[in-house]
């Protein structure tokens, strides 16, 4: 049941060839905490470019990867990896906060399939903001071991966010995300946690306070989220979903980034 259930995870969060059935589905929006545990499995994957950083295999062939092509593989697997509808609903979002009125006007912007110049914007400046991250990391000098370890933790942290929204949350309308957010309660949100706190045993001792920050940087994001959507749109939609993930993403990796600098 759990691995039908992260199949449908990995099929609704990326563009991994899995979990694309309707029993998968419905085994994924009944346990939130596939969506941590998908991030692992797709954290591993883009952060990938950053374990060839020095690599012994790349060293000894004479081909290391620059840092600044780790940084930028890295970015462009991310967006290559997980698609387009969770930067989709970060401009929706971005639309619907810009606009001055009701609830349902808001919702009634975000619905609209343009993208408005407040989206085009907040979509920008997250993918700028990631690419400066990474550099970030690899700028860092630290070798492969912690770029990879942060940007790893930065998605399962994006996802726990998630799915923070999904156990807190209230469905503002009838659509994707209510049939997350309707499934599950606050209850879910310890097997959530339980699934997540793992990831911090990536580090040596010395990254220990840095994934620390990286993972909780995107249910930090997830309750800001919470709070304004509850406000402005009445509850939590399939949009404030997908901008969670790529809000808490971008900062969590810069959250890793200035505990790294700082301890």
């Amino acid at each position: 049941m759990v691995l039908t259930a992260l199949g449908g995870a990995l099929g609704a969060l990326s563009r991994l060839p899995v979990g694309r059935s309707e029993e998968a589905w419905n085994a994924f929006r009944r346990a939130p905490l596939t969506i941590p545990l998908a991030g692992y499995v797709i954290g591993a994957i883009v952060a990938f470019p950053f374990l060839l950083i020095g690599a012994p295999v790349t060293t000894f062939l004479g081909i290391g990867v620059p840092l600044l092509t780790a940084a930028v593989l890295y970015v462009a697997l991310v967006y290559f990896l997980t698609g387009i509808s969770h930067v989709d609903g970060l401009a929706d979002l971005a639309d619907g906060a810009a606009t001055y009125g009701t609830a349902e006007e808001r919702l009634d912007v975000m619905a609209d399939p343009a993208t408005g110049a407040a989206g085009t914007l907040a979509v920008s400046v997250v993918v700028v903001a990631l690419a400066f991250g990474a550099f970030g990391l690899v700028s860092a000098g630290v070798g492969p071991a912690i770029p990879f370890a942060v940007a790893l933790c930065a998605e399962v942290s994006a996802k726990t966010g998630m799915a923070t929204l999904v156990c807190f949350g209230e469905a503002a309308h009838e659509g994707l995300g209510s049939q997350l957010v309707e499934s599950s309660d606050w209850r879910s949100a310890v097997p959530v946690a339980t699934a997540a706190v793992p990831v911090l045993f990536l580090a040596p001792i010395r990254g220990g306070p840095t994934l620390l920050a990286t993972l909780l940087a995107g249910p930090a994001v997830a309750l800001a989220l919470l709070a304004w959507s509850r406000r402005e749109l009445g509850g939590v939609t399939g949009d404030v979903l997908g901008a969670a993930n790529e809000l808490g993403r971008v900062v969590a990796i810069h959250a890793g980034v200035v505990a790294w600098t700082l301890f």
